[in-house]
């Protein structure tokens, strides 16, 4: 007998689940130079946000000529005790930096998720275990420097580093540039983002905590004009950048007149090829955490996602259902899988992109299982389908959670078509057979290719890029010698 009223379908939802703790927050920050915080001898501050509130979190200096001169004043002064201090002693202050990252985990998690937008359970569970594991594994290898010397030899350092880091990974960039410049008996001027400076200044305790020397690690806050006078400082001997292709050009222009050491992580335009005897369930699993992970806000994501012909309306389909319960809102909430924007700037350029690819005549298409909040600045998870390799954002770096799918009829033209770009950083390969694995792998010009996953880091491999997405390697072997004067 059928009922007359049925009961309607349930709707099944995640209750909120905020995170309750939340650091003490200044309501200003100096300058660390010399092993102490200090006010900017240019006298300027400027404002720091939440992007998903567009709240005031602090306010914090902006470093002019003289401080930057000051630091590496510091720098310098510092490093001739540095390098001289065996390995294992060295070893020790790192080894100390990891374990008090491990134990202010929480609070670095939350700072970080505040200040750049990204859900919390990243934070918690990616940026500051990760941040940590360079600092352990860079212990390991203060006193064996030797052993990574190809053919063995005498471990010298480089000197003074200036190290410019971006905003998508704040403490996490700090890690990978500050522990092997220490390793190696360097000393470190780092400017971070002008949006996100808070972690790399709480990290700047820990130094003070661990009683590391003063003038080992220097931070100098500010904006672009912060930076351009750290790039074009001569005090430093190395200079590291991590960030977009164009203002890495800038870099190493003004760094070409001088003798000084460089390593460039720019851009990316990141091929994810799904073959159609691949896993396809775990290939769009691999797919969104390839794409939408920080909002896509990741220079080596997969932003190109290149599926063969047979399987692709297959795998289109699967891909927006999984799109669908993807949840976007507040980042503090452990329950959301895409946070804000970090900027607004970053939103709009967002925004552009895809209304190119709507007047280029791509199919948009934004899903999510809720509405974007009132406040911030937020992107909701976007698929653009029917793009041609000719299209802008096909070729362009778009910096946010949208992908754009193509298809492929054969090997060789899967390969072609990764290929067909200006940036090689990273690519990933979907598929079964370990012989069409190693040959495709084997042709795709990009520093870093990921077999059935992606976005899978580890602080003994080396990651960096060919092509306009840079040189050099950061991590592994490969990375502590771009910090030895071998």
């Amino acid at each position: 007998m059928a009922l007359s009223n049925p009961p309607s379908k349930p709707v099944w939802d995640y209750a909120p689940a905020p995170e309750s703790f939340r650091p003490p927050i200044a309501e200003q920050h100096g300058l660390f130079i010399d092993g102490k915080f200090v006010k900017p001898k240019s006298g300027k501050f400027m404002k720091v946000i939440n992007p998903a509130t567009e709240e005031t979190l602090t306010g914090v200096a902006e470093a002019g000529k003289a401080d930057v001169a000051a630091a590496v004043e510091a720098a310098n002064k510092a490093q001739r005790k540095w390098a001289k201090l065996p390995g294992k002693e060295r070893a020790k202050y790192l080894f100390r930096i990891a374990r008090r990252l491990q134990e202010r985990a929480r609070e670095f998690a939350v700072l970080e998720t505040l200040n750049n937008g990204k859900p919390i359970k990243e934070s918690r569970d990616g940026d500051v275990p990760e941040s940590a594991k360079h600092f352990f594994h860079h212990a390991g290898w203060c006193d064996k420097l030797r052993y990574a010397i190809p053919g063995g030899g005498d471990p010298k350092p480089v000197g003074v580093c200036g190290q410019i880091i971006p905003w998508n990974f704040p403490l996490m960039m700090a890690a990978w540039k500050i522990a092997p410049a220490l390793a190696c008996g360097n000393t470190c001027v780092l400017k971070p983002a002008e949006t996100t400076p808070l972690t790399a200044l709480r990290l700047a305790e820990i130094f003070q905590e661990v009683e590391l020397p003063p003038g080992v690690v220097n931070i100098l806050t500010g904006g672009p004009e912060t930076g351009k006078l750290v790039a074009s400082n001569a005090g430093f001997h190395k200079v590291a950048f991590t960030g977009s292709t164009e203002v890495g050009k800038l870099i190493i222009k003004a760094c070409a007149s001088r003798h000084v050491r460089l390593t460039m992580e720019l851009g990316g335009k990141g091929a994810h090829i799904v073959f159609a005897d691949g896993a396809i369930d775990q290939a769009v699993e691999g797919a969104v955490q390839g794409i939408f992970y920080n909002q896509g806000q990741v220079c080596c994501a997969g932003s190109r996602l290149l599926v063969e012909e047979s399987v692709a309306e297959e795998f289109k389909a699967k891909l927006l259902k999984r799109m669908e319960s993807l949840r976007v809102g507040d980042p503090m909430d452990k329950n959301t899988d895409v946070g804000a924007i970090n900027s607004a700037s970053q939103r709009d350029r967002i925004c552009k992109y895809v209304n190119i690819a709507r007047t280029e005549g791509a199919e948009v298409l934004e899903c999510g299982v809720n509405a974007t909040p009132k406040k911030g600045f937020w992107c909701m998870p976007t698929a653009l389908a029917g793009v041609q390799p000719s299209h802008t954002v096909a070729r362009e770096e778009i910096f946010g959670p949208v992908v754009a799918l193509m298809t492929f009829r054969t090997v060789e033209e899967a390969v072609m078509r990764a290929n067909d770009s200006a940036y090689g950083l990273s690519a990933g390969i979907w598929t079964e057979k370990s012989s069409k694995m190693f040959e495709v792998a084997r042709r795709l010009r990009a520093g870093v290719v990921w077999c059935n996953g992606f976005n899978l880091f580890d602080a003994a491999s080396p990651f960096g890029g060919v092509k306009e997405s840079g040189f050099g390697r950061e991590g592994g072997r490969h990375g502590l010698l771009e910090y030895m004067a071998h």
